[in-house]
């Protein structure tokens, strides 16, 4: 599995439904409400063999209130 992180940045007033939608869909490990730039962050494990962009596309990225997203990837390194 990849692990990757996905920074959210939502439409004004909207950050507690985006959350309550996302935890609704099951994909995520954790969730943050997070200061600065954007809303939340999203900790997602891609599971072998899956396309990271679209598995982020097609269960995530549909969600109302979305308005830009930052993933990382993450590599194992240590």
């Amino acid at each position: 599995m990849t692990c990757v992180f996905v920074q959210i940045r939502c439409t004004p007033g909207t950050a507690y439904r985006v959350a309550g939608d996302i935890v609704l869909r099951e994909i995520h490990s954790e969730l943050y409400s997070t200061s600065g730039e954007y809303d939340l962050m999203v900790k997602l494990y891609i599971p072998e063999g899956e396309d990271v962009g679209k598995y982020i596309n097609d269960r995530l990225l549909d969600i109302t209130g979305i308005e830009r997203t930052l993933t990382t990837l993450t590599f194992r390194a240590f």
